[in-house]
This record gives C-alpha cells, sequence and structure tokens, in this order.
C-alpha cells in the first residue's frame, strides 16, 4: 500500500492508476451519478484505502477508499471517518470496514 500526506496527493494517484469514477454513499449501496448506476455491497470490493487526520481539527478526518466493482467501474470514495455508519445498512457497514457501529 502506498502512503500519502494529503487526501488530495492519495486522489490524484488513485485516478492515475485507473480509479477514475467518484462514488458518492448511499444508505444501501454506492452511487456513480456518471453512469447513474448504483453499486450494492455484493457488486464491489475495497481494494485499498487511507485515513487522514485532520490537522487542527480531528473532525476534519477523512477516509478515501479505492474501489473495484463487478460492473467494471473503478474509483473512490471519501468519507468522513464513519461519520454516516448509523445511517448504513449492517452489509454496507461491513463492507467499508467502519468501526464503532
Amino acid at each position: 500500500m502506498n502512503t500519502y500526506e494529503t487526501l488530495t496527493e492519495a486522489l490524484a494517484d488513485l485516478q492515475d492508476r485507473g480509479y477514475q469514477e467518484d462514488f458518492n454513499l448511499t444508505e444501501h449501496c454506492l452511487y456513480c451519478k456518471g453512469h447513474e448506476l448504483e453499486i450494492h455491497p455484493e457488486d464491489f470490493e475495497v481494494d485499498e484505502f487511507y485515513r487522514f487526520e485532520g490537522e487542527t481539527d480531528p473532525g476534519d478526518s477523512m477516509v478515501v477508499y479505492a474501489i473495484s466493482s463487478n460492473k467494471g467501474l473503478k474509483g473512490t470514495l471519501v468519507d468522513a471517518y464513519g461519520a454516516y455508519a448509523e445511517s448504513l445498512t449492517p452489509s454496507m457497514v461491513e463492507k467499508l470496514h467502519i468501526k464503532g457501529h
């Protein structure tokens, strides 16, 4: 796994490595707006993930996921450290390895 100093650096490298899509998190799936496609937990794998701590505020902590789907898409998901874990289905929490749910 790579080491990145910033979220921006991680996203740029992942994009260079083929993670082109921008995934959004919903309660029960990932959504790819570019293809108007829902990707459910059984349809994707988390290839890598990187955590970034907020320099001045721990509430600014983020995680970026590099995701491959069996629908032929590769992309990234950026999320606050489990901030939305309470509103996710258990299968999404498990798939994204969100702790403390």
